[in-house]
């Protein structure tokens, strides 16, 4: 049976779709951008703020399930420009680190919900 996950800890979907689905021990979260969800202001002072803030919408969704970064075992990486692919990484390595950090592919768009430039969804297992 699945379960609609939702949190005011992140930003409501700006579309027919839900934060996350979970299905038995697997959680499916939907992509995350640079919205703060106290103010609906996007954080996009450099791409480092930028991914920093979808990183914590990302983990607010994770924790509103039971579930956290250590459980994720796969990311999704949209980015607007595969220059700024480094400088993401550097904040991406403060979340997933090493041997324990999931699977991942990192795709460059032409554009991006609300012309963010960074959009991360994931997939978590318990």
């Amino acid at each position: 049976m699945k379960k609609v996950i939702q949190t005011q800890d992140a930003p409501a979907p700006i579309g027919p779709y839900n934060q996350a689905i979970q299905f038995e021990n697997t959680l499916y979260v939907s992509g995350q951008i640079a919205i703060d969800p106290k103010t609906g202001e996007m954080v996009m002072d450099s791409i480092e703020t930028e991914t920093e803030m979808v990183l914590k919408n990302l983990g607010a969704v994770l924790s509103a399930a039971g579930f956290d970064y250590s459980d994720v075992v796969k990311c999704s990486i949209f980015i607007s420009d595969m220059g700024q692919f480094a400088n993401i990484n550097e904040v991406y390595a403060k979340y997933f680190d090493g041997p324990s950090a999931p699977a991942r592919e990192t795709v460059q768009v032409a554009v991006l919900p609300k012309n963010v430039n960074v959009e991360i969804s994931c997939i978590a297992v318990r």
